[in-house]
């Protein structure tokens, strides 16, 4: 299972950047390979290109990312967070997002951060500026409503491509059992032919029997059970073919109900 199994990138990529741009903070989504499902929304230039444009200062960003779990401090003093994917108890990915300030920065310890990492101070104080700043209770609950809605997207996006690949397998099998009554429905008749003509021979074995008098009484009697048994088989038959036109008609309703399912599901899907 991947997560563009059931949901557009196309699709998650704006509401994630409609949701990035609400709350200031920057998001992403990557895989559980940690490859990129959706491009980063809201990037900050202090953390992409400045930090991360530092070789130490990248070294040091990835190490958060890779160490960092909930909401957490990185390197640098900016608050982050990551949020799991799950469905049905399996990891599919990570909600990555933050760069966030949780107050006021101290200016003079950016300084000294920016000449550890060789980036000018200047330029570097300049991109701090643009940084947004949230409290820390504001980030965490940011943090918390994105992971739940993330979730709750994903989860219903994948109920619903399970109900319908059940749709599918249910369909194909009906198909199936209504061509099996087809064949059992000509069947029963190709048998209904053949004891109507044991029929005949049974009541043409009874005049012979007849004629032959009393040297043909024995085989009389035969004769005349083996017609009543050809009646019975006949009205058996009927009864078989009565059944599979029921069941035939009983699937056909169900298939029916099927295709107005599925109509619904995609007038759902087409107005989101």
């Amino acid at each position: 299972m991947e997560i563009l199994d059931f949901i557009e990138k196309e699709q998650l990529q704006e509401i994630q950047d409609l949701y990035s741009a609400a709350t200031g903070v920057t998001v992403c989504i990557i895989d559980r390979e940690g490859n990129h499902v959706t491009e980063d929304s809201n990037g900050t230039d202090f953390c992409k290109k400045y930090t991360k444009g530092s070789e130490l200062g990248a070294r040091r960003c990835h190490k958060c990312d890779m160490e960092g779990k909930g909401v957490y401090f990185c390197h640098t003093g900016l608050m982050d967070f990551t949020s799991d994917i799950v469905i049905e108890g399996e990891k599919l990915g990570t909600i990555m997002g933050g760069q966030v300030l949780p107050g006021e920065p101290d200016y003079d310890k950016f300084r000294d951060l920016a000449a550890e990492l060789s980036i000018d101070p200047d330029e570097y104080i300049k991109a701090l500026k643009k940084v947004p700043v949230k409290t820390e209770e504001s980030i965490r609950s940011v943090a918390k409503l994105l992971e739940v809605m993330i979730n709750m997207l994903i989860n219903q996006r994948y109920s619903l491509h399970k109900d319908q690949s059940k749709i599918a397998v249910i369909d194909k099998e009906i198909g199936v059992t209504t061509e099996n009554v087809v064949q059992i429905e000509a069947m029963v008749r190709d048998l209904t032919k053949v004891s109507k003509k044991q029929n005949i021979l049974a009541l043409n074995a009874s005049i012979e029997a007849a004629r032959a008098g009393e040297a043909g009484r024995g085989f009389n009697i035969v004769a005349g059970e083996m017609g009543k048994l050809s009646s019975m088989a006949t009205e058996k038959y009927s009864a078989i073919i009565a059944k599979a036109g029921e069941i035939d008609q009983s699937l056909r309703n169900i298939n029916a109900e099927f295709d107005n399912k599925k109509q619904e599901s995609g007038q759902i899907h087409q107005g989101e």
